[in-house]
């Protein structure tokens, strides 16, 4: 299991494209990472993303319209409360070229011998309809524990993620903490979410560009790659800051990360909703696992593995939070809900009062004496 940094884009209940994989003759090179990760270097207009048939004609935006470090307003005053990360394991053995993107070569899983055939693992689907055929707004093998903004129409959203390694229990399980921005009804909505990941066995998600869609113009940053350092309980806090804008003039959606790189963008011919403005937007935790809701329960953890912590911060937190509403400075949302799906498992606390800006805090061991 390793802390990994992840790009995701879900479209549910429309048809995505698959992976069909980086040719040789387009890695420029290739970097060894002391973690045995297998960076290679691909010519930036030869990557996955326009393997997506929305794509075929895209011309890449090689830098966003505005810097939206000008919109983000005031901060909690006095120092920051962790480190922003901004590096990777992968760093300390080498670089990409100019001209290039850094991109993890995935995991490859085998199938049984009767499907004779090697498939790159995509994040699991997420619809789910009730027995009784009515909607239900509980996502199926998913368990969050988020701060929901909602009512307004976001061009933008942001928030410091604090990072740690949670445990996960089985290959096909994954812990995540991100920011999401998303449009449509529950059960077939479209979103876009940037955060991290702690994947045991990095076969279970849509992490990074081998998923076709997302344009990446940045060679420091190769998403699905571990980052570094994270935090400890009891040691020093670290955070990653992510930033998901639109830009008002393509009306691609940007990732911004650690303030300073904007790594690449969603281009709005992947959308049909979220093509126009997001109407709702989430920060938290995330955990995927087919035993969720049973009994027992994975104890796949999340966020630190402790559950909501605003006195001493051992678990999982997001700090910082703004969203961006139709293009104008960056605010504090003006309402926000706290919310859990199983609160016993994997809780949320919500810190408003005598704090000069407000902070979010969520996790859980999932399985314990309190979600056996």
């Amino acid at each position: 299991m390793e802390n990994i940094f992840f790009m995701c884009i879900y479209i549910l209940l429309l048809k995505t494209a698959t992976f069909t994989g980086v040719l040789g003759t387009d890695i420029i090179k290739s970097i060894k990472s002391e973690d045995g990760d297998i960076i290679v270097c691909v010519d930036m207009y030869k990557q996955p993303a326009f393997d997506h048939p929305a794509l075929k004609y895209h011309k890449i935006q090689m830098s966003p319209s505005y810097d939206p470090r000008k919109k983000v307003s005031t901060t909690a005053k006095g120092e920051e409360s962790a480190t922003t990360v901004t590096s990777q394991v992968w760093q300390k053995s080498g670089r990409c070229p100019k001209g290039t993107i850094p991109i993890r070569r995935p995991k490859e899983k085998i199938l049984p011998q009767n499907e004779n055939q090697i498939v790159h693992m995509r994040k699991k689907p997420i619809h789910h309809v009730a027995h009784n055929g009515t909607q239900n707004l509980h996502q199926a093998n998913h368990s969050m524990a988020i701060l929901l903004a909602g009512g307004f129409s976001y061009s933008g959203a942001k928030g410091d993620i604090k990072v740690w390694n949670p445990w996960v229990e089985s290959d096909d399980e994954y812990s995540t903490s991100q920011v999401s921005l998303k449009n449509g009804p529950a059960n077939a909505y479209e979103a876009v979410e940037a955060g991290w990941a702690a994947d045991g066995s990095n076969t279970t998600g849509c992490f990074d560009v081998t998923c076709p869609g997302f344009v990446q113009v940045d060679n420091k940053i190769a998403l699905g790659a571990a980052i570094y350092p994270i935090s400890k309980v009891g040691g020093l806090p670290y955070q990653i800051t992510v930033h998901i804008y639109k830009d008002p003039i393509t009306s691609n959606w940007w990732v911004n990360y650690g303030g300073r790189t904007n790594i690449g963008y969603w281009p709005p011919e992947l959308f049909e909703l979220l093509s126009y403005q997001a109407t709702m937007v989430q920060w938290g935790g995330e955990v995927y696992s087919t035993r969720v809701g049973t009994t027992p329960h994975t104890a796949t953890a999340m966020g630190s593995g402790r559950f909501p912590d605003f006195i001493f911060g051992t678990s999982g937190w997001v700090k910082g939070i703004r969203v961006e509403q139709n293009f104008h400075e960056m605010i504090f949302p003006e309402w926000v809900n706290a919310y859990a799906d199983e609160y016993t498992c994997y809780d949320v606390f919500y810190l408003s009062d005598y704090v000069y800006d407000p902070e979010f805090y969520y996790g859980g061991p999932g399985r314990s004496y309190r979600c056996p």
